[in-house]
């Protein structure tokens, strides 16, 4: 049976290089890693030259691509020096997924209301709905508005279950925000 690749294409337009970045055997655990199929960091350098982003939010877009492929350490080192919301929303994700829960509801503090959580929480409350998942899309998304907090600890509640029917729904969840992370990236680039 052939390796399932995850391929942001199916869910939003990004160039051939963008898409590349992101074209892993599957998304990201919720943990930290590794998992087979990801790109060095050699690799992920190379892929970004040639993808060529530019602009304000490029180290931004890196660090996310780096942690994507399970590169922590590489990724902390852009978003700890990054006094706004797109940085503090990546440390958010980085020590979510370390695990360092208290550390990323800090970091979650930090970001408040980002300007891409209307986004996530249209799509990740159609993910929800497709899969009859009421009470999962009542804990993420009160009031129709995407709760950061509450994946948190969803993510924390799931750990070391991974073959648990709640944490694969959680880890779609996860891809969702990475993708709606970098369209928002890309787009006010």
């Amino acid at each position: 049976m052939p390796r399932r690749v995850v391929r942001l294409a199916r869910i939003m337009s990004l160039s051939a290089e963008m898409q590349a970045l992101f074209a892993t055997p599957e998304a990201p655990a919720l943990g930290p890693g590794p998992r087979a199929g990801v790109a060095s960091i050699d690799e992920i350098e190379a892929k970004l030259r040639k993808g060529a982003v530019a602009g304000r939010r490029k180290n931004l877009v890196r660090a996310l691509v780096l942690l994507w492929h399970d590169r922590l350490d590489a990724a902390h080192e852009i978003v700890q020096d990054l006094e706004n919301a797109d940085g503090s929303y990546i440390h958010a994700i980085l020590h979510r997924r370390e695990p360092d829960y208290s550390n990323a509801k800090y970091w979650f503090r930090r970001v408040g209301r980002h300007a891409c959580f209307i986004e996530l929480a249209r799509r990740v409350g159609s993910l929800l709905e497709a899969e009859a998942d009421g009470a999962l899309r009542a804990r993420l998304l009160p009031q129709g508005q995407w709760d950061s907090f509450q994946f948190v600890d969803l993510c924390e509640s799931v750990a070391g279950k991974a073959r648990d029917g709640l944490a694969a729904r959680l880890r779609r969840v996860q891809q969702i925000e990475f993708v709606v992370f970098l369209e928002y990236l890309l787009e006010a680039n």
